[in-house]
């Protein structure tokens, strides 16, 4: 079964991680037919460096979109989309590190169930080594219970999905929503009778650190997360309970301490690694 991968990529990632990131798709037991790496904008020379190596040992592999200027991960995901050329498409995101196996083990499922629009998996994440595991965000398996969580909260974990080009583009594709630009999406696809599930295993490394706690406490986070949730409200996606539930939720992540922020993530929306 062929299928592509969907990186973007953009001027303050990390060199080192964009290599680790991209040899963990080479490597993978079922080879992707290709790779697309959008480049949301100039990039540093290091990051260049890091493409072109790979591009001189395969470049049959690899499909490069190059956008003139950093247009944010939605739109250039579009862009990448569009130039795929195969149905199925595996997002991966830049700094992170998928298991060898990860995308056999969803091409697995799309073959047993035809009627798959988007197959996730789970997430172990880990602070600055790859075996320093430290939690691992949980989502629900069966669709049912995938739609019921998109009420409130994406229920994938974003660079793990590998879903149908058609049907994400029927969907209307990413909308320019800063940072939210995933449950929007999967809330549409879901809400328009897309069928999902989650692979009930982590087959993803997540590079976590104390910038993802400072991004999701800022104030055009919090905002953006409410405006989706209430754009949902507004078609019947969710309810009133689930809307007024974020809006609370997201203030009290505004005003909370780093500190307190690390307690109740890793106590209601992380499983701790022992």
């Amino acid at each position: 079964m062929k299928y592509s991968v969907l990186i973007s990529v953009y001027c303050k990632e990390n060199p080192e991680y964009l290599k680790l990131s991209i040899q963990s798709m080479v490597d993978q037991t079922l080879k992707p037919d290709e790779i697309v790496i959008v480049k949301d904008g100039k990039l540093t020379d290091e990051l260049d460096n890091i493409i072109n190596e790979f591009l001189l040992i395969n470049s049959c592999l690899f499909t490069i979109v190059t956008l003139k200027k950093n247009v944010g991960l939605g739109l250039a995901l579009n862009e990448g989309l569009n130039a795929c050329r195969n149905e199925l498409v595996a997002r991966m995101d830049s700094d992170d590190i998928s298991l060898e196996n990860r995308c056999e083990l969803q091409c697995k499922e799309f073959e047993k169930n035809q009627r798959l629009s988007i197959v996730g998996t789970m997430t172990d994440e880990f602070f600055e080594e790859p075996n320093n595991v430290v939690t691992s965000r949980i989502v629900p398996t069966e669709h049912s219970e995938i739609l019921k969580f998109s009420r409130r909260r994406s229920p994938f974990n974003h660079p793990t999905v590998m879903y149908k080009k058609s049907e994400v583009i029927g969907c209307g594709g990413y909308h320019d929503v800063k940072r939210k630009e995933d449950i929007d999406l999967f809330a549409r696809m879901l809400n328009q009778g897309c069928i999902a599930m989650n692979i009930d295993k982590a087959l993803l490394l997540f590079r976590s650190n104390e910038d993802n706690f400072k991004r999701r406490k800022s104030w055009e986070n919090c905002v953006s997360y409410i405006n989706v949730i209430y754009n949902f409200w507004k078609k019947g996606y969710s309810r009133i309970d689930d809307l007024l539930f974020v809006t609370i939720g997201q203030v009290v992540m505004f005003l909370a301490p780093i500190w307190l922020l690390k307690l109740l993530s890793n106590s209601f929306l992380r499983k701790r690694k022992i």
